[in-house]
């Protein structure tokens, strides 16, 4: 997306009158929380952590940056389980270059996403998606959002009560079957 397009612009049949506000809800338990405590307030310190990152393969998901009046923050990003092991001798020789006091590494947690075009164009959507989990007590680790989407990171033993209680709050609970598809016969 380019000057100012937004999704709706590049796909403008996703923006009719009769596209859903709210496509689905998709969930990943392939992911783990990696943090960075009390890394140097600095330009340029994400962007080494990164560049390491990427340099080492390492594919990265949701990202957040929490600050402190401390003069440091805490970064946090998920990345697939199966890099986990990868990741932390990565962090372990950069701990002097990035100046972070320790890192955390958290493989159980699980991410929860709603996805749909018309979350940009509707208002309460993320109200909805949050009381949803609020209500069954689950709590979120990280948020992540665009456009189209809404993804929240959150206790592993706690995905499957997430995804539901994201189903229910918009009414995207099926009794039965409504479509089948019998792929590549045409009908």
């Amino acid at each position: 997306m380019t000057n100012g397009e937004s999704m709706g612009d590049l796909f403008p049949d996703l923006n009719g009158p009769e596209s859903p506000i709210i496509s689905g809800v998709a969930h990943d338990r392939s992911e783990t929380q990696v943090s960075l405590r009390a890394v140097p307030d600095r330009p340029g310190v994400a962007a080494q952590l990164f560049t390491i990152l990427a340099e080492g393969g390492i594919n990265i998901d949701m990202i957040v940056q929490a600050g402190a009046a401390t003069g440091t923050v805490d970064i946090s990003f998920t990345l697939p389980s199966a890099q986990a092991d990868q990741v932390v001798p990565m962090l372990d020789d950069s701990r002097e270059q990035l100046g972070f006091r320790s890192v955390d590494i958290n493989p159980e947690v699980g991410k929860v996403t709603l996805v749909g075009v018309g979350m940009k164009t509707h208002s309460g959507i993320t109200a909805t998606f949050f009381r949803a989990l609020s209500d069954r007590h689950i709590n979120v680790l990280m948020i992540s959002t665009s456009e189209i989407r809404i993804s929240a990171l959150v206790p592993i033993h706690d995905l499957d009560e997430a995804v539901r209680a994201i189903h229910t709050a918009f009414h995207l609970d099926a009794d039965q079957v409504e479509a089948v598809v019998y792929g590549g016969t045409g009908r």
